[in-house]
């Protein structure tokens, strides 16, 4: 088992604290590995094994009709005395009103609690009725290309050469532990998706038309990094012979986002100071999920390094924009606390480079400014701009 340091440390910060520490994000990202490693830091930390309950509820192991006062009684019997028990439950959004069983352990228990899920039951309304105040969320993501690096470091290249391998095959766990073929990797990448789309969104949404709902989840898959407008796919379908209500579209496009297949990026008014609501984009939890159904494609890899560069800002604990600045686009705005950073991603220099910087020296504040690039000799400084590969602005602690 590889740890993934980073989670861990997360989950330390907040041990015994009376919350529920909830680890979401998309299927096969390496949310049950992470209760592993909990699991054995907890060991390792002192914690006797029989005061440390495990219990997976995925639909494989799950007993039919399992209620929440099941998993309530089932928990509590196998709490034999009156010490402190570290409850890790995986997948708990497969159990109807897990909410309220959890809420009575973590009241009327000595028990410090971790939970893992994929969909949106995990991030429901009924968390706030039962949870209000009571429970952290902790985002899961797939591989960072550092994680990849330590998943591969068996293959012993340099990482500029290991970075096209992570951005052709993505960051899930399970391709970058194995060692696969492009066609193979897809395969999986593909049945992760199609898990995704069929358990956690059409089954669970009673979606009526498959076929319908899979067109848009591809039309925006097709398009990541573009501007979104269920107008715009609205038209398409029409283009297509079928019809869809926007307000439809707008339901498809919840469910991918709660499912964590799909992630908003908001456009943020430089001028104005406030945060827009239209003219947002899409970021995919991995590039895999693209690549599996469209093949790889050179053309598109531009859109797909900004996907990456989104995810790496998100893995830091920043909120991430999209910068609008007068007439002018900022690929990120990126701001935690009281930092801010702006990035523009682009694939080569010097073509491109003119208005990547020209973007970023209109904007007459103190923050740091990128450009982040797959160019192998860009790199320094102009006008105070930093030009950084992407290998280098991946694997780097400074930004």
């Amino acid at each position: 088992m590889i740890d993934r340091p980073q989670y861990l440390k997360a989950l330390r910060t907040y041990r015994d604290v009376p919350l529920v520490k909830i680890l979401a994000g998309i299927r096969r990202c390496g949310k049950s590995t992470i209760l592993e490693m909990l699991k054995a830091d907890l060991l390792k930390s002192g914690i006797k094994k029989d005061h440390i309950i495990f219990m997976r509820y995925t639909s494989e192991e799950l007993d039919e009709g399992m209620t929440d006062k099941d998993m309530y009684k089932d928990i509590k019997a196998r709490m034999a005395d009156g010490g402190r028990y570290y409850l890790l439950l995986d997948e708990v959004q497969e159990i109807d009103g897990w909410e309220k069983a959890v809420n009575s352990l973590l009241e009327d228990g000595n028990t410090d609690i971790y939970a893992t899920g994929s969909n949106s039951r995990l991030m429901s309304s009924e968390i706030s009725t039962y949870l209000s105040g009571r429970y952290v969320s902790i985002p899961v993501y797939t591989l960072s290309f550092a994680e990849y690096l330590d998943f591969r470091k068996e293959s012993r290249l340099p990482a500029r050469e290991m970075l096209n391998e992570y951005l052709r095959f993505g960051g899930f766990p399970i391709i970058a532990l194995g060692n696969f073929d492009e066609r193979s990797a897809y395969q999986i990448a593909e049945g992760i998706y199609d898990s995704v789309i069929t358990n956690d969104i059409a089954r669970r949404h009673s979606i009526m038309n498959y076929d319908l709902f899979n067109r848009v989840a591809r039309f925006i898959v097709e398009n990541v990094g573009k501007t979104f407008s269920a107008n715009a796919i609205a038209r398409f379908l029409k283009s297509e012979g079928r019809s869809l209500s926007v307000e439809a579209i707008y339901n498809y496009v919840e469910w991918l986002e709660k499912a964590f297949a799909i992630y908003r990026c908001q456009r943020y008014d430089l001028q104005g100071k406030s945060v827009l609501k239209t003219q947002e984009k899409f970021y995919l939890a991995d590039a895999s999920l693209k690549y599996c159904m469209m093949g790889f494609n050179p053309k598109s890899i531009a859109a797909m390094l900004e996907n990456t560069v989104y995810f790496e800002l998100k893995r830091r604990g920043y909120d991430v924009y999209i910068g609008k600045n007068g007439t002018k686009e900022i690929d990120f705005v990126a701001a935690r606390r009281d930092e801010r950073i702006y990035i523009q991603v682009c694939r080569n220099m010097p073509e491109e480079s003119d208005r990547e910087i020209a973007n970023l020296l209109e904007i007459r504040d103190h923050y740091p400014k990128y450009v982040v690039t797959l160019d192998e000799l860009a790199a320094g400084n102009i006008n105070g701009v930093k030009i950084v590969h992407m290998a280098d602005f991946l694997l780097s602690d400074g930004y």
